[in-house]
C-alpha cells in the first residue's frame, strides 16, 4: 500500500515540471482586471478624486488626487506588469495595498459578501431586504420590460459590495509577490536568465 501511495506522490510530483502554469494563470487572470479598474477610474478621474476625498459619500481619504492617482497608476502599471510577468513581484506590492486600502476603506461596512446571496454563510444584515430589493426588480421589469432579453446573459442580483473581490485578488496576489511571475512565459526570467548571478 505504501508504495503504491508513494507512485502516486511521484506521479503528483511530476507536475512540478509545469509549475509556471500557476503563477501564469494568476497573471492572466489578474492583468485585465487591474486594468478594467485602473482605466476606468483614469477615464473618469475627477470623479474618483472626488470619491476618494469626499467624507460624506465617498472614502473621505486625505490627499485625494495623489491617493486616486497613485491607485490608478498600481492598477494600470501592475496591470502592465503582470500580463508581461515584467517586475512581477514589486508590481504586487501597491497592487496589494490598493486591495488592502479598497477593502478596509470602502467594502468592510457592507461585510464578506459582494453580491448578495441568502445562501452565503455569511449573508449581510440586510439580506431580507436586498432579496425584497430583487423580488421587485424582477416584477417591474417582467411587467414592464423584456425580461427575457436582459437576462440571456445571466441573472440580476443586488450588489452588497462587501470584501469578497477586494479579498479575492489579496490573496491571489500573495503568491506573486514571493514567487514572482514563474519561469518561460514571464520577461522576469528571461531578464534573471541573463543579468542575475548567483
Amino acid at each position: 500500500m505504501i508504495t503504491w501511495l508513494n507512485k502516486l506522490q511521484d506521479l503528483l510530483d511530476a507536475t512540478r515540471a509545469v509549475d509556471w502554469l500557476a503563477p501564469l494563470t494568476l497573471r492572466l487572470y489578474l492583468a485585465p482586471v487591474f486594468w478594467v479598474a485602473g482605466m476606468n477610474k483614469l477615464n473618469g478621474f475627477e470623479n474618483t478624486v472626488a470619491w476618494f476625498g469626499n467624507p460624506d459619500w465617498g472614502l473621505g481619504l486625505p490627499f485625494p488626487t495623489l491617493m486616486a492617482g497613485m491607485a490608478t497608476g498600481a492598477e494600470i502599471i501592475g496591470a502592465v506588469c503582470l500580463l508581461l510577468g515584467l517586475a512581477v513581484r514589486w508590481a504586487s506590492i501597491p497592487l496589494l495595498t490598493t486591495m488592502a486600502v479598497a477593502a478596509l476603506t470602502s467594502h468592510l461596512e457592507n461585510g464578506w459578501q459582494a453580491i448578495a446571496d441568502p445562501m452565503s454563510p455569511f449573508p449581510p444584515a440586510d439580506i431580507e431586504g436586498a432579496m425584497d430589493r430583487l423580488s421587485k426588480a424582477k416584477s417591474l421589469l417582467k411587467e414592464h420590460g423584456n425580461y427575457d432579453w436582459l437576462t440571456e446573459s445571466g441573472n440580476f442580483v443586488i450588489s452588497n459590495n462587501g470584501i469578497e473581490w477586494a479579498v479575492t485578488y489579496f490573496v491571489m496576489l500573495l503568491p506573486l509577490l514571493f514567487l514572482g511571475g514563474g519561469k518561460y512565459v514571464s520577461l522576469d526570467y528571461w531578464v534573471a536568465q541573463k543579468f542575475r548571478f548567483n
